[in-house]
């Protein structure tokens, strides 16, 4: 991972190309293996931005090379599935009890 600003939990991800693009995180997760996952979405300095675009999220796993962390793309079908339904029903009730 680059840069990681604790004030604003963002991180600056380089793809596999060298473009950087700047995140926003969500929420993390570990599972009973140990695995952790993030979720993410695109940040946008002008919230205008945001509200435009067509933002998904972007689920990436870590990985511990011995030397630094690195956020992958999850490959495994199955895994992927998995992780993404405990993030979409923990942002969603995230979100439903800020609305009470």
């Amino acid at each position: 991972m680059a840069d990681y600003d604790m004030g604003a939990d963002l991180f600056t991800l380089t793809d596999e190309e060298g473009v950087e693009q700047t995140f926003e995180l969500m929420d993390t997760y570990e599972d009973k293996d140990g695995n952790v996952y993030y979720a993410l979405v695109p940040y946008y300095e002008n919230p205008e931005e945001m509200v435009e675009a067509d933002t998904e999220l972007v689920i990436l796993k870590s990985e511990d090379d011995g030397d630094e962390e690195t956020l992958a793309s999850i490959d495994d079908d199955d895994e992927y599935e998995r992780i993404g339904k405990i993030f979409m029903d923990r942002l969603s009730e995230m979100f439903d009890d800020g609305e009470e």
